[in-house]
């Protein structure tokens, strides 16, 4: 495995990563020779010390291994929420649709009878011998 020296362009890089390494390579404060070092200087020390054995490609796999279980985890109430909310908005849309279905039907149907009394009065009263 080769060390990350940006001499691989056309690698996809995960922001995961990008991340890890600003953290790594964070600035430390510059102390006066024979100054004692605070705590946060000696974790960061030995965290860079660390970071000497591993490499871009590593440090991708887990970033990727992170997302997988993530994912994992994330995946089945990510699907109950999204099918609970389609769920919902079919509900919503198909009752609307069904109420002016409704309402269209009891219109036409008002329509055909109102035709067909017109019709019939018009039939009993041409029928009728006065």
């Amino acid at each position: 495995m080769s060390k990350d020296d940006g001499s691989d362009p056309g690698r996809e890089s995960n922001p995961l990563i990008g991340r890890v390494d600003a953290l790594l390579k964070r600035a430390m404060p510059e102390r006066a020779p024979g100054e004692v070092p605070v705590l946060t200087e000696v974790v960061a020390d030995e965290l860079a010390k660390r970071r000497t054995g591993i490499d871009r490609a590593v440090l991708e796999k887990i970033a990727l291994d992170v997302e997988r279980a993530v994912l994992a985890r994330l995946g089945p109430e990510l699907e109950r929420v999204v099918n609970e909310n389609l769920h919902r908005a079919l509900d919503t849309a198909l009752g609307k649709a069904l109420d002016a279905v409704r309402a269209e039907l009891a219109l036409s149907v008002r329509q055909m009878v109102r035709e067909a009394v017109a019709s019939s009065m018009v039939n009993a009263l041409k029928s009728d011998p006065q």
